[in-house]
């Protein structure tokens, strides 16, 4: 707060304290219940927008079918998509394709893929074994060599 009213020459006011300049901020039980009606305010107002934003976006909405024959589009994000590779992702793509629907997908429950016992640690990360050593090669940079191994 020092800084603040070192810039401007002030004190900072926040929606939770209104003080006029030279008023001495006292805590007691009446800027406690001010405070808290304050805040409890805010986050009514918070979920009135909220709501509004929500059935603005509500009426936009429609279910989407498709029909075979049709054609679509993939939506992609930079993290998982296409061009992930890429330093700068301003420049990934964010939709793929243009992919024609062949047949219908008709939901079915009994392809359930079993997943795998994978222990995790408390720093998320996981231990895997190696199967095979599958190619060995040593790569010459700066007259430095450094040996590769492909391992499955």
């Amino acid at each position: 707060m020092a800084s603040y009213e070192a810039l401007y020459g002030r004190r900072c006011w926040t929606p939770l304290c209104w003080l006029e300049p030279g008023e001495d901020l006292t805590l007691g039980p009446e800027v406690v219940q001010q405070t808290t009606k304050k805040v409890k305010l805010i986050q009514e107002r918070m979920r009135t927008a909220q709501s509004r934003q929500k059935s603005y976006q509500d009426k936009r909405r429609k279910d989407l079918e498709f029909e075979v024959g049709d054609h679509v589009f993939l939506v992609v994000t930079p993290w998982n998509g296409v061009g992930r590779a890429l330093k700068s992702r301003k420049l990934t793509p964010h939709f793929i394709g243009r992919f024609q629907i062949l047949t219908r997908y008709i939901h079915d429950p009994s392809p359930v893929v079993e997943l795998d016992d994978v222990q995790v640690k408390e720093n998320l990360t996981y231990e895997t074994l190696p199967l095979r050593i599958e190619d060995r090669r040593t790569k010459h940079l700066r007259g430095k060599e450094i040996p590769l191994v492909k391992v499955i």
